[in-house]
């Protein structure tokens, strides 16, 4: 087993003793039910039968979906958010896929369904908490992604007499396939409303085949299409008209947990490379011994203690009253994600030609590197692309006035 760098090179001498129990609560269960499957998981095409249901539900059993959650119904934790972004980290160590489910299940949807009426929670939160049911967030459209303004959406409700209707289209949403709720946002005369809609028993909502990625197999997405489809009043999530802040309530958590994951996979692409330098001889001494790889990975070391202080203070913030968390959320998503794919690339270059191949097909030899890079690289593109995250942080830096 790869050593974990991790364990000499960081001290959470800060936070929460609640936090590093969580850690390694997580770090036990990934180890049990997803380690042993993740190269399966990050190497299967996307279907429905793909869906890591045994490594999902495993994940549930051991209570990692209650942390988002008060009591009764959930963990109860003081920092949930801090909680939750510590398990995505622990899970993207070893499968980034199913760090970014992970993040819909427990990050996305928990925030969108606070927003729910008391009975609607009562209905959906135990499937989501027992991990019986896969749940959705679906913001994004063909044309709609980073932008979600009410003039680019397309997506719309209609107001009926004894609820609403929806007609439009969403893509990219995870879980999609698999899911019985997904939390839609959709434009709503000139504002935006949020609502939960049943995908399995709503007639006029298709759902698409999964798409076929590059990376991140184990983290389907479809299309969703509705076609006068019905959602009962009591399923908007918030008030109507005001779904656009539900969805950036949601989503500056997601970013959270999305350089979380980019920090998990560092670390991973991290303890891979340290392995080799110590082990891998060339010209009669170990490839560790070129002070070259000795800066670089030094640097680098330096770069996930900023990022997972970043994502840890960004958490923290919100855990203790900042509803935004600006600019924490938005630097550590761009610097944690860059960081991800740059180090991936760093450790395949330590690799040579073994950290490029799926597998050595006479010796069997396989490190899981090509997987980390096909990986990463979306971790720089959803939940907010980096450019936005930038556009943010320089927003708050300039003055909106200056920056638009």
């Amino acid at each position: 087993m790869t050593e974990r760098t991790q364990e000499r090179m960081c001290h959470d001498v800060w936070l929460p003793a609640e936090t590093s129990a969580l850690r390694a609560q997580a770090r036990a269960a990934v180890e049990k039910h997803v380690a042993p499957v993740a190269r399966e998981i990050g190497a299967a095409e996307e279907s429905p039968e793909s869906f890591p249901w045994e490594a999902f539900r495993g994940l549930a059993d051991e209570g990692l979906f209650a942390v988002p959650f008060a009591r009764p119904e959930g963990a109860g934790l003081q920092y949930p958010m801090l909680g939750t972004c510590t398990v995505t980290e622990e899970i993207a160590y070893h499968s980034s896929s199913l760090s970014g489910v992970y993040d819909g299940q427990c990050i996305l949807v928990p925030q969108a369904l606070s927003f729910a009426q008391a009975q609607v929670r009562a209905a959906v939160l135990p499937d989501l908490i027992s991990g019986q049911g896969a749940y959705a967030f679906a913001t994004t459209e063909p044309d709609a992604s980073s932008d979600l303004s009410n003039e680019t959406l397309r997506t719309e409700l209609t107001d009926t007499a004894d609820g609403y209707v929806l007609n439009g289209r969403k893509r990219w949403i995870t879980n999609a396939c698999v899911a019985r709720w997904a939390a839609v946002l959709c434009k709503h005369g000139d504002r935006a409303s949020m609502v939960l809609v049943d995908l399995q028993n709503t007639p006029g909502v298709r759902v698409g085949a999964p798409d076929l990625k590059m990376g991140h197999r184990g983290q389907l997405t479809s299309d969703i299409v509705f076609e006068n489809a019905h959602v009962p009043a009591e399923n908007v999530l918030g008030e109507p008209g005001r779904g656009l802040a539900v969805a950036l309530s949601c989503l500056v958590r997601g970013r959270i947990g999305i350089a979380a994951a980019g920090v998990g996979v560092a670390q991973a692409a991290m303890d891979l490379a340290v392995e080799r330098l110590r082990t891998r001889h060339v010209f009669g001494k170990p490839l560790g011994a070129m002070q070259h790889w000795q800066f670089v990975l030094a640097e680098r070391a330096t770069e996930i203690e900023c990022a997972r202080s970043l994502y840890q203070k960004a958490a923290y913030l919100l855990d203790t009253g900042d509803a935004t968390a600006e600019p924490e959320a938005a630097m550590a998503k761009s610097y944690a994600t860059r960081l991800a794919v740059d180090l991936v690339r760093e450790a395949i270059q330590i690799h040579g030609a073994l950290g490029f191949a799926r597998s050595v097909s006479e010796s069997g030899e396989s490190v899981r590197l090509e997987e980390l890079y096909r990986d990463a690289k979306i971790l720089e593109i959803f939940e907010g692309a980096n450019e936005l995250q930038k556009w943010i942080v320089a927003r708050r830096l300039i003055g909106r006035e200056i920056t638009g």
